[in-house]
């Protein structure tokens, strides 16, 4: 067998300079003046019914997206290109300028907000479970994956019931992570989980795909140090777009006062406690707290 030879410093630097050739360059962010120029944005969904999703023409439909557009029409912007991605890539993808905007009601959390640039709430939501029809083994709360070494929990990679599950305490030998919402119904179908944790509005839509599975009833809000969990979803923009991220909020609080935004949010499934909910924190308070 061939000796590996020594490294030298050369060698070293060698090596360095190629690996830094391999990491991604730095991305300067769209301003709103040349997306005006420019004629279109290019506006990230991770294809999640009611949050942000395309319909069979490939427009950009739900809560984020019906919301979004007369927004950005109001800033002059004529065209929107809609890309659909996993919801895990839509952080890194915004980081490295594959697109200028997410509309998906990404749950504003303060590890987020280190990463990207949020609006003000747009929306806000609960928890809740999806389960196998007649929910034969009983499962009505995230801490029952806790409590009970015979169950495991689904849930999307990147999502807020990651850490939620996390700090709950389940062990991470019962957390199955999927790629998609779409993967939740066969998974578990076919037994790879008992359940799947995502917001409310999730649950209740997957529910409606396939009667072999349905909303655990009775289901017990989750708490994390003595406070209920409940997500407020905003718009992400890219590390250095403060001028279209402070233009598009000053459009949004406007439009958060009108009937038609409420119409938008009701109309994709919000309760009326969701949409009065969404005025109770601004985006500062959710990225400072703990």
């Amino acid at each position: 067998m061939e000796r590996t030879p020594p490294t030298t410093a050369a060698g070293l630097g060698i090596a360095l300079f190629a690996s830094l050739l391999t990491l991604p360059s730095a991305v300067a962010a769209t301003s709103l003046e040349e997306l005006r120029e420019r004629g279109h944005i290019r506006v990230a969904v991770a294809d999640e019914v009611p949050y942000g999703y395309l319909d069979a023409e490939g427009e950009g439909r739900g809560a984020g997206p019906d919301v979004a557009r007369p927004l950005l029409e109001r800033l002059g912007i004529e065209r929107i290109e809609w890309q659909v991605v996993d919801f895990e890539d839509l952080i890194p993808g915004l980081e490295h300028g594959e697109f200028d905007m997410a509309a998906a009601e990404m749950a504003i959390r303060p590890e987020r907000c280190n990463r990207v640039l949020f609006s003000e709430p747009n929306t806000s939501y609960g928890e809740g479970l999806l389960v196998q029809a007649a929910n034969p083994h009983e499962i009505t709360a995230y801490d029952h994956f806790v409590a009970r070494d015979d169950i495991r929990v689904a849930v999307l990679a990147g999502a807020t019931q990651v850490d939620i599950l996390a700090t709950m305490g389940v062990p991470e030998d019962r957390l199955v992570v999927i790629d998609t919402n779409a993967q939740a119904i066969d998974t578990i179908l076919d037994g790879s989980a008992d359940a799947y944790a995502g917001t409310g509005l999730t649950v209740s839509q997957l529910a409606e795909q396939d009667t072999r599975v349905e909303v655990a009833q009775n289901f017990v809000d989750p708490e994390v140090e003595g406070e209920l969990v409940r997500s407020w979803g905003g718009f992400a923009f890219s590390p250095g777009a403060e001028s279209l991220r402070d233009a598009f909020n000053e459009a949004l609080l406007d439009y958060r006062n009108t009937g038609a935004w409420e119409e938008t949010l009701s109309g994709h499934g919000f309760t009326q406690d969701d949409i009065l909910n969404a005025f109770r924190f601004d985006t500062e308070w959710l990225c400072s707290r703990q």
